[in-house]
């Protein structure tokens, strides 16, 4: 059982930054090694990832926005227990997102899942920076 995250801070608005990350067609655009990601109806995703490894994964997640918090929330079932969330609050210049992820698939301290946390900042910052994603 292990839990991952990181913090970053991102120079736009938490109004519109939430607004991006909350939309289920953004996912793959952020999430590291997800490739799809389809809403199904209610909170219920259809997704599909690379695994480290290189194999495909594919299935079916819950999804849920709480946009009076800018709290999203994430998970899947299964023998992994994955789930996580992200956080984003108001900072002295833009925005602070938090992510964190809980999983039963690899032990605490494992780099390329913290390694994948790091990506999926990184990727929001340069998307909405660099790239305007949002707003």
């Amino acid at each position: 059982m292990a839990d991952f995250s990181s913090t970053t801070t991102v120079d736009a608005s938490p109004d519109d930054l939430f607004a991006f990350l909350s939309d289920v067609g953004n996912l793959p655009r952020y999430f590291a090694r997800m490739t799809s990601a389809e809403s199904t109806g209610g909170n219920a995703v259809h997704t599909t990832a690379e695994l480290p490894d290189g194999s495909s994964v594919e299935g079916e997640a819950w999804f849920e926005v709480d946009r009076d918090a800018q709290h999203l929330s994430w998970g899947a079932e299964g023998s992994s227990e994955y789930h996580g969330y992200l956080d984003v609050r108001p900072a002295e210049h833009g925005a602070t997102v938090e992510v964190h992820i809980h999983t039963t698939r690899v032990e605490a301290g494992d780099h390329e899942v913290q390694n994948g946390v790091d990506e999926t900042l990184d990727r929001i910052r340069t998307l909405v920076e660099e790239q305007g994603a949002a707003g």
